[in-house]
């Protein structure tokens, strides 16, 4: 088998590939051989039929089958051992024709477009200055941190008159003309509070007590969300835009829990804090820990942008590209949505190009011990958001295992680690300027970028 290849420009070039018979044959008849031993054709057994038959019915599709394969080999063993950095998949040529006839003993020809990544050095030194933003913690958010705690694990008591925000549970009738309908609507287990109501309605209960019987439209009241109250179909809705009674057989408040020992271990453990203050400085670590996350990922973002400046007089080879997004999207990428989306998958393709280069010139390498960690890490930040602060470290690891099984799960958690262990390269190499900034000023600087 013999490869030429000539170049077109800097990021294009084609790979004409010449198969002479005697490259494939061998594996073709094995292939065949492998079907004639299984091979079901009436009037033979099974393993009995004839070569010549089993070459008649499946010879040219096996032949073209192994050609596919020994090509394929061979084009992606050449692209290895030239260290081509090639974007996209090959594909057949547009400008020069292949010659495919297998009927004959003459060679294969076969023409390839490839494209190339553009040569480039990215320098991160001590002459790039970046912002690395220390996110301060003030009063409010420590009040609204405690508060999530005190809101957490809190527990409801019954009332004997309603506020805003308690729960209102009782049957809820019809009315006609006043009484009770014969055979309407009724849910002996209804259910509102009062803050989600309309103001109207929110009237009739705020202040009634327990035992009372109110009177209020719940279609008015509550809009759509009066066929689930009311437990009937959505269809059926408007047909119910009338007067109901709500018997109110219970009033439960939810009150806040006290800062106190039982807090405590509930947040964090049993002992783990053990006063008032403690627990504020616990507070203060989570919140700062989490802070830091927030500006790692602005920091990587203005890394991004920064890299990307260096890269914008790249030449890509475009026509190529869209050429093969349109390949392996044929049904679900319009000419229309490729043009518009292409500038963004650029940049992307951009900046994964510098992260190999980084990544390659630092030698980084993750393990498993890395993925481990990480995972342990989300493990724990999902597990926080249903108020478990103080996870086992055997439950956070067996957690991060279990992810690590989901083949989906592991790509996104490599992507993650590899862009953490970039930004650790960054941090050391580049000027960081350390600058004090309050959260509100940081989602405003965040959400302006954005737009």
């Amino acid at each position: 088998m013999n490869i030429e290849r000539k170049n077109i420009d800097e990021v294009n070039l084609t790979l004409t590939m010449q198969v002479e018979k005697a490259d494939y044959m061998e594996a073709v008849d094995k292939a065949l051989k492998a079907y004639r031993k299984n091979a079901n054709i009436p009037g033979f057994r099974q393993g009995c039929v004839p070569m010549g038959l089993i070459k008649k019915q499946y010879g040219k599709a096996v032949e073209a089958e192994e050609l596919n394969k020994k090509v394929g080999e061979a084009l992606y063993a050449y692209i290895k051992d030239n260290n081509l950095q090639v974007l996209g998949d090959p594909l057949p040529s547009e400008t020069e024709k292949s010659e495919i006839d297998l009927d004959s003993d003459k060679p294969v020809t076969l023409v390839f477009d490839v494209a190339l990544a553009p040569a480039f050095e990215i320098e991160l030194n001590g002459r790039n200055q970046l912002t690395q933003y220390e996110i301060q913690i003030d009063d409010k958010m420590m009040e609204d941190a405690i508060k999530q705690y005190t809101n957490r694990f809190g527990s409801y008591s019954t009332a004997e008159v309603a506020e805003e925000n308690d729960l209102v549970k009782g049957i809820v009738e019809e009315l006609e003309n006043g009484a009770v309908k014969e055979g309407g609507i009724k849910n002996e287990a209804a259910i509102l509070s009062p803050k989600y109501v309309s103001e109207e309605a929110k009237k009739v209960f705020v202040g009634a007590k327990k035992g009372a019987v109110v009177v209020f439209n719940p279609k008015q009241a509550m809009d759509n969300e009066a066929a689930a109250f009311l437990k009937i179909d959505k269809a059926n809705l408007a047909d119910a835009d009338k007067d109901f009674q709500f018997t109110i057989n219970e009033i439960q408040r939810y009150n806040e829990a006290a800062l106190d020992q039982d807090l405590f271990d509930k947040a964090f453990g049993k002992d783990v804090v053990k006063s008032e203050d403690e627990f504020k400085a616990k507070l203060k670590e989570e919140l700062t820990a989490s802070l830091v996350i927030d500006s790692d990922y602005k920091l990587l973002a203005d890394t991004r942008a920064t890299v990307l400046k260096k890269m914008e007089d790249l030449k890509f080879p475009e026509a190529f590209l869209k050429r093969w997004l349109k390949s392996t999207h044929k049904e679900n990428l319009s000419d229309e949505a490729l043009d518009k989306q292409f500038p963004g998958m650029i940049e992307g393709l951009k900046w994964q190009l510098a992260k190999e280069q980084i990544v390659k010139k630092n030698d980084i390498k993750i393990n498993d011990d890395d993925m481990i960690n990480f995972g342990k890490k989300v493990a724990r930040a999902q597990f926080a958001q249903y108020g478990m602060m103080s996870v086992p470290e055997d439950v956070a690891e067996r957690y991060a295992k279990d992810m690590l099984k989901d083949k989906e799960a592991v790509k996104n958690m490599f992507d993650r680690v590899l862009e953490e262990k970039v930004l650790d390269v960054v941090k050391g190499a580049v000027k960081l300027n350390k600058k004090e900034i309050s959260l509100d000023e940081f989602n405003k600087l965040v959400e302006g970028e954005a737009k």
